[in-house]
Protein backbone atom coordinates (compact mmCIF):
# COMPACT_ATOMS: atom_id res chain seq x y z
CA UNK A 1 0.00 0.00 0.00
CA UNK A 2 1.15 3.64 -1.05
CA UNK A 3 2.42 5.78 1.83
CA UNK A 4 -0.31 8.33 2.24
CA UNK A 5 1.29 10.70 4.13
CA UNK A 6 4.92 11.29 6.36
CA UNK A 7 6.13 12.93 9.57
CA UNK A 8 10.23 13.71 9.56
CA UNK A 9 12.14 16.03 12.00
CA UNK A 10 11.85 19.79 10.61
CA UNK A 11 14.78 19.35 7.48
CA UNK A 12 17.61 21.71 6.69
CA UNK A 13 18.64 22.86 3.74
CA UNK A 14 22.46 23.01 3.07
CA UNK A 15 22.70 24.85 0.23
CA UNK A 16 20.85 27.63 -0.57
CA UNK A 17 20.95 31.32 -2.22
CA UNK A 18 18.89 33.90 -0.94
CA UNK A 19 20.27 37.45 -2.82
CA UNK A 20 20.26 40.60 -0.68
CA UNK A 21 17.79 43.34 -0.53
CA UNK A 22 14.44 43.12 -1.57
CA UNK A 23 14.73 39.99 -3.68
CA UNK A 24 15.80 38.49 -1.04
CA UNK A 25 13.10 39.86 1.97
CA UNK A 26 10.63 38.26 -1.19
CA UNK A 27 11.48 35.04 -1.03
CA UNK A 28 13.22 34.41 2.39
CA UNK A 29 10.14 32.89 3.77
CA UNK A 30 9.58 30.18 1.49
CA UNK A 31 12.37 28.50 2.70
CA UNK A 32 11.78 29.86 6.40
CA UNK A 33 8.20 28.13 5.93
CA UNK A 34 9.69 24.20 5.87
CA UNK A 35 13.09 24.18 6.85
CA UNK A 36 14.36 25.11 10.37
CA UNK A 37 18.12 26.56 9.12
CA UNK A 38 19.99 26.88 5.88
CA UNK A 39 23.69 27.44 4.87
CA UNK A 40 23.66 30.74 2.96
CA UNK A 41 25.79 31.21 -0.13
CA UNK A 42 28.22 34.04 0.20
CA UNK A 43 28.19 35.22 -3.64
CA UNK A 44 26.40 38.31 -3.88
CA UNK A 45 27.96 41.42 -5.04
CA UNK A 46 30.34 42.10 -3.29
CA UNK A 47 31.05 39.28 -1.78
CA UNK A 48 30.41 38.09 1.61
CA UNK A 49 34.47 37.73 2.31
CA UNK A 50 34.46 38.51 5.99
CA UNK A 51 32.98 37.40 9.25
CA UNK A 52 31.73 41.25 9.91
CA UNK A 53 30.10 41.00 6.44
CA UNK A 54 28.27 37.36 7.42
CA UNK A 55 26.99 38.81 10.53
CA UNK A 56 25.97 41.65 8.30
CA UNK A 57 24.21 39.66 5.84
CA UNK A 58 22.79 37.33 8.46
CA UNK A 59 21.42 40.46 10.37
CA UNK A 60 19.90 42.03 7.41
CA UNK A 61 18.09 38.26 7.11
CA UNK A 62 16.72 37.75 10.35
CA UNK A 63 15.01 41.52 9.73
CA UNK A 64 13.50 39.80 6.96
CA UNK A 65 11.95 37.14 8.23
CA UNK A 66 8.35 36.93 8.80
CA UNK A 67 6.75 37.51 12.18
CA UNK A 68 7.55 34.40 14.49
CA UNK A 69 9.75 32.46 12.09
CA UNK A 70 12.45 30.59 14.02
CA UNK A 71 14.42 29.84 10.85
CA UNK A 72 18.14 30.59 11.46
CA UNK A 73 20.43 31.21 8.60
CA UNK A 74 23.82 29.63 8.94
CA UNK A 75 26.63 31.49 7.14
CA UNK A 76 29.81 30.84 5.28
CA UNK A 77 32.04 32.95 3.79
CA UNK A 78 33.21 33.59 0.40
CA UNK A 79 37.39 32.14 -0.45
CA UNK A 80 39.03 34.55 -2.16
CA UNK A 81 42.57 34.99 -3.06
CA UNK A 82 42.51 37.93 -0.19
CA UNK A 83 41.47 35.18 2.54
CA UNK A 84 43.65 34.69 5.28
CA UNK A 85 44.65 32.16 8.36
CA UNK A 86 43.58 34.90 10.59
CA UNK A 87 39.67 35.37 9.06
CA UNK A 88 39.09 31.57 8.99
CA UNK A 89 40.53 31.73 12.84
CA UNK A 90 37.92 34.67 13.22
CA UNK A 91 35.41 32.52 11.38
CA UNK A 92 35.89 29.18 13.22
CA UNK A 93 35.52 31.21 16.38
CA UNK A 94 32.18 32.86 15.30
CA UNK A 95 28.57 30.77 16.72
CA UNK A 96 27.26 32.04 13.14
CA UNK A 97 29.84 31.16 10.09
CA UNK A 98 29.58 27.32 9.06
CA UNK A 99 31.79 26.93 6.45
CA UNK A 100 33.61 28.88 3.86
CA UNK A 101 32.96 28.25 0.06
CA UNK A 102 34.92 27.58 -3.02
CA UNK A 103 34.16 28.70 -6.32
CA UNK A 104 36.48 28.18 -9.00
CA UNK A 105 36.52 31.13 -10.62
CA UNK A 106 34.03 32.14 -13.30
CA UNK A 107 32.27 29.14 -12.78
CA UNK A 108 28.96 29.76 -12.26
CA UNK A 109 26.52 33.07 -10.88
CA UNK A 110 29.07 35.72 -9.51
CA UNK A 111 31.83 33.42 -9.09
CA UNK A 112 34.27 36.02 -11.07
CA UNK A 113 36.08 36.64 -7.15
CA UNK A 114 36.95 32.90 -7.16
CA UNK A 115 39.83 31.18 -7.08
CA UNK A 116 41.82 30.40 -10.25
CA UNK A 117 44.72 28.05 -8.42
CA UNK A 118 44.11 25.94 -5.61
CA UNK A 119 47.70 26.26 -4.99
CA UNK A 120 47.56 29.59 -3.90
CA UNK A 121 45.26 28.95 -0.88
CA UNK A 122 46.92 26.23 0.67
CA UNK A 123 47.55 28.21 3.36
CA UNK A 124 43.93 28.75 3.66
CA UNK A 125 43.11 25.52 3.54
CA UNK A 126 45.62 24.67 6.21
CA UNK A 127 44.20 26.93 8.50
CA UNK A 128 40.49 25.38 7.75
CA UNK A 129 42.08 22.08 8.38
CA UNK A 130 43.37 23.09 11.90
CA UNK A 131 40.58 25.12 13.22
CA UNK A 132 37.83 22.23 11.58
CA UNK A 133 36.26 24.75 9.24
CA UNK A 134 34.38 22.79 6.31
CA UNK A 135 35.14 23.57 2.82
CA UNK A 136 32.12 24.06 0.35
CA UNK A 137 32.91 23.52 -2.95
CA UNK A 138 31.79 24.34 -6.27
CA UNK A 139 33.03 21.28 -7.82
CA UNK A 140 33.52 22.09 -11.75
CA UNK A 141 36.68 22.34 -13.14
CA UNK A 142 37.56 26.06 -14.88
CA UNK A 143 40.27 24.55 -17.86
CA UNK A 144 39.73 25.86 -21.09
CA UNK A 145 38.84 23.24 -23.49
CA UNK A 146 36.73 21.01 -21.02
CA UNK A 147 33.40 20.07 -22.42
CA UNK A 148 30.56 21.83 -19.87
CA UNK A 149 29.06 17.82 -19.43
CA UNK A 150 32.32 17.12 -18.53
CA UNK A 151 33.74 19.61 -15.67
CA UNK A 152 32.61 18.12 -12.45
CA UNK A 153 34.33 14.86 -12.98
CA UNK A 154 37.55 16.54 -14.75
CA UNK A 155 37.30 18.65 -11.61
CA UNK A 156 36.70 15.63 -9.00
CA UNK A 157 39.43 13.75 -10.71
CA UNK A 158 42.15 16.20 -11.25
CA UNK A 159 41.71 18.71 -8.27
CA UNK A 160 39.08 17.06 -5.33
CA UNK A 161 40.91 14.41 -4.84
CA UNK A 162 44.45 15.45 -4.76
CA UNK A 163 43.08 18.03 -2.90
CA UNK A 164 41.50 15.61 0.06
CA UNK A 165 44.37 13.76 0.03
CA UNK A 166 46.76 16.36 0.64
CA UNK A 167 44.32 17.64 3.88
CA UNK A 168 43.15 14.54 4.60
CA UNK A 169 41.37 16.18 8.26
CA UNK A 170 39.60 18.64 6.21
CA UNK A 171 35.68 18.50 6.11
CA UNK A 172 34.66 19.15 2.65
CA UNK A 173 31.27 19.02 1.05
CA UNK A 174 31.04 18.27 -2.63
CA UNK A 175 27.88 20.38 -3.18
CA UNK A 176 25.11 19.87 -5.64
CA UNK A 177 26.55 16.84 -7.37
CA UNK A 178 25.29 15.72 -10.82
CA UNK A 179 27.15 12.59 -11.83
CA UNK A 180 27.78 8.84 -11.34
CA UNK A 181 31.41 10.05 -10.56
CA UNK A 182 30.62 12.58 -7.89
CA UNK A 183 28.74 9.42 -6.34
CA UNK A 184 31.59 6.91 -6.84
CA UNK A 185 33.99 9.49 -5.65
CA UNK A 186 32.11 10.34 -2.40
CA UNK A 187 31.00 7.52 -1.26
CA UNK A 188 34.36 6.17 -1.95
CA UNK A 189 36.25 8.80 0.47
CA UNK A 190 36.94 8.98 4.29
CA UNK A 191 33.72 10.40 5.95
CA UNK A 192 35.21 14.07 5.90
CA UNK A 193 33.78 14.22 2.53
CA UNK A 194 30.09 14.74 1.74
CA UNK A 195 28.00 16.04 -0.51
CA UNK A 196 24.55 17.48 -1.47
CA UNK A 197 22.07 16.90 -4.00
CA UNK A 198 19.30 19.40 -5.57
CA UNK A 199 16.06 18.30 -6.43
CA UNK A 200 16.14 18.99 -9.93
CA UNK A 201 19.48 16.60 -10.46
CA UNK A 202 16.83 13.71 -8.48
CA UNK A 203 14.15 14.66 -11.20
CA UNK A 204 15.36 15.84 -14.58
CA UNK A 205 18.18 14.71 -17.07
CA UNK A 206 19.61 17.29 -20.01
CA UNK A 207 16.57 16.61 -22.20
CA UNK A 208 14.63 18.49 -20.06
CA UNK A 209 16.85 21.44 -21.16
CA UNK A 210 15.37 20.62 -24.84
CA UNK A 211 11.77 19.54 -24.35
CA UNK A 212 9.92 21.28 -27.28
CA UNK A 213 12.73 24.48 -27.23
CA UNK A 214 14.73 26.03 -25.17
CA UNK A 215 13.93 25.90 -21.40
CA UNK A 216 15.76 28.56 -19.72
CA UNK A 217 14.32 27.98 -16.28
CA UNK A 218 15.92 24.18 -16.40
CA UNK A 219 19.35 26.15 -17.16
CA UNK A 220 21.74 25.63 -14.32
CA UNK A 221 25.13 25.07 -13.29
CA UNK A 222 26.01 22.59 -12.58
CA UNK A 223 24.02 21.84 -15.79
CA UNK A 224 21.28 18.59 -16.29
CA UNK A 225 23.00 15.62 -17.15
CA UNK A 226 22.29 12.10 -18.69
CA UNK A 227 19.20 10.12 -17.75
CA UNK A 228 22.27 7.57 -16.19
CA UNK A 229 23.65 10.12 -13.93
CA UNK A 230 20.25 11.01 -12.81
CA UNK A 231 19.91 7.04 -11.72
CA UNK A 232 23.01 6.79 -10.56
CA UNK A 233 22.03 9.96 -8.05
CA UNK A 234 18.71 8.54 -7.34
CA UNK A 235 20.30 5.09 -6.59
CA UNK A 236 22.82 6.54 -4.00
CA UNK A 237 20.13 8.74 -1.70
CA UNK A 238 18.07 5.14 -1.83
CA UNK A 239 21.01 3.67 -0.19
CA UNK A 240 20.59 5.83 2.99
CA UNK A 241 24.20 6.86 3.09
CA UNK A 242 24.80 9.72 5.42
CA UNK A 243 27.22 11.27 3.54
CA UNK A 244 24.66 12.68 1.33
CA UNK A 245 22.28 15.13 2.81
CA UNK A 246 19.40 17.82 1.01
CA UNK A 247 21.00 20.85 -0.05
CA UNK A 248 18.94 22.66 -2.87
CA UNK A 249 21.08 25.56 -4.55
CA UNK A 250 17.24 27.01 -4.98
CA UNK A 251 19.03 30.39 -6.59
CA UNK A 252 16.33 32.64 -7.91
CA UNK A 253 17.19 35.07 -10.93
CA UNK A 254 14.34 37.76 -11.59
CA UNK A 255 12.58 36.93 -15.38
CA UNK A 256 14.24 39.10 -17.65
CA UNK A 257 17.86 37.64 -16.53
CA UNK A 258 16.23 34.25 -17.76
CA UNK A 259 15.06 34.89 -21.40
CA UNK A 260 17.97 37.00 -22.25
CA UNK A 261 20.50 36.25 -24.82
CA UNK A 262 23.28 34.85 -22.45
CA UNK A 263 20.78 34.02 -19.30
CA UNK A 264 21.32 33.26 -16.15
CA UNK A 265 21.82 29.56 -14.43
CA UNK A 266 20.07 28.78 -11.38
CA UNK A 267 16.65 26.99 -10.64
CA UNK A 268 14.22 28.37 -8.14
CA UNK A 269 12.71 25.64 -5.81
CA UNK A 270 12.64 27.18 -2.81
CA UNK A 271 8.43 27.08 -2.57
CA UNK A 272 8.28 23.51 -3.94
CA UNK A 273 11.65 21.86 -2.59
CA UNK A 274 10.71 19.33 -0.10
CA UNK A 275 7.72 17.70 -2.00
CA UNK A 276 10.24 17.61 -4.86
CA UNK A 277 12.21 15.39 -2.99
CA UNK A 278 9.78 12.94 -1.64
CA UNK A 279 8.62 13.02 -5.65
CA UNK A 280 12.12 11.72 -5.93
CA UNK A 281 12.66 9.64 -3.50
CA UNK A 282 9.19 7.85 -3.93
CA UNK A 283 10.40 7.24 -7.66
CA UNK A 284 13.81 5.23 -6.34
CA UNK A 285 11.34 3.60 -3.87
CA UNK A 286 12.77 4.70 -0.95
CA UNK A 287 10.31 7.00 0.75
CA UNK A 288 11.93 5.61 4.38
CA UNK A 289 15.46 7.11 3.55
CA UNK A 290 13.86 11.11 2.78
CA UNK A 291 14.30 11.72 6.88
CA UNK A 292 18.15 10.94 6.86
CA UNK A 293 18.77 12.67 3.80
CA UNK A 294 16.32 15.83 4.69
CA UNK A 295 17.09 15.98 8.42
CA UNK A 296 19.55 13.89 9.82
CA UNK A 297 22.57 13.71 7.74
CA UNK A 298 23.14 17.57 7.76
CA UNK A 299 22.76 18.18 11.24
CA UNK A 300 25.41 15.07 12.11
CA UNK A 301 28.12 16.20 9.61
CA UNK A 302 28.14 19.81 10.08
CA UNK A 303 27.82 18.84 14.08
CA UNK A 304 24.53 20.53 15.17
CA UNK A 305 21.46 19.11 16.99
CA UNK A 306 18.63 17.16 14.61
CA UNK A 307 15.31 19.55 15.03
CA UNK A 308 12.89 18.74 17.62
CA UNK A 309 9.80 19.79 15.45
CA UNK A 310 8.37 17.79 12.92
CA UNK A 311 7.18 18.44 9.29
CA UNK A 312 4.25 16.01 7.54
CA UNK A 313 4.12 15.66 3.96
CA UNK A 314 0.72 14.52 2.84
CA UNK A 315 0.48 12.95 -0.70
CA UNK A 316 -1.92 15.61 -2.40
CA UNK A 317 -1.53 17.13 -5.72
CA UNK A 318 -1.40 20.69 -6.14
CA UNK A 319 -0.64 23.75 -8.39
CA UNK A 320 2.47 25.16 -8.81
CA UNK A 321 2.39 29.12 -9.30
CA UNK A 322 3.57 30.34 -12.45
CA UNK A 323 5.76 32.96 -10.88
CA UNK A 324 6.87 34.65 -7.18
CA UNK A 325 7.35 38.52 -6.56
CA UNK A 326 11.22 38.74 -6.45
CA UNK A 327 12.07 42.53 -5.31
CA UNK A 328 10.30 44.62 -8.08
CA UNK A 329 9.93 41.79 -10.58
CA UNK A 330 8.98 38.06 -10.94
CA UNK A 331 10.89 34.76 -10.48
CA UNK A 332 9.87 31.61 -12.37
CA UNK A 333 9.86 28.33 -9.84
CA UNK A 334 11.32 24.84 -11.21
CA UNK A 335 7.88 23.21 -12.50
CA UNK A 336 5.87 26.31 -12.78
CA UNK A 337 1.93 26.50 -14.19
CA UNK A 338 2.17 22.14 -13.71
CA UNK A 339 1.57 20.28 -10.14
CA UNK A 340 3.56 18.20 -7.12
CA UNK A 341 2.29 14.72 -5.82
CA UNK A 342 3.42 15.59 -2.07
CA UNK A 343 2.28 18.68 0.17
CA UNK A 344 3.75 20.05 3.02
CA UNK A 345 0.95 20.04 5.12
CA UNK A 346 1.81 20.95 8.55
CA UNK A 347 5.02 22.90 9.79
CA UNK A 348 5.79 25.12 12.88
Amino acid sequence: MATAALTIPRPDDWHLHLRDGAPMRAVVGHTAAVFGRAIVMPNLRPPVETVAQAEAYRARILEALPAGSRFEPLMTLYLTPRTTAEEVARAAASPHVHGIKLYPAGATTNSDAGVADLGGIEAVLAAMEEHDLPLLVHGESIEPGIDVFDREAVFVERQLAPLCERFPRLRVVLEHITTADAVEFVLGAPPTVAATITPQHLLLDRNALFDGGIRPHHWCLPVLKRRRHREALLRAVASGSPKLFLGTDSAPHEVGTKHAACGCAGIFSAPLALPLYAEAFEEAGALHALEGFASRHGPAFYRLPVATETVTLRREPWSVSASYPFGEGHVVPLRAGGTVAWRVESAP
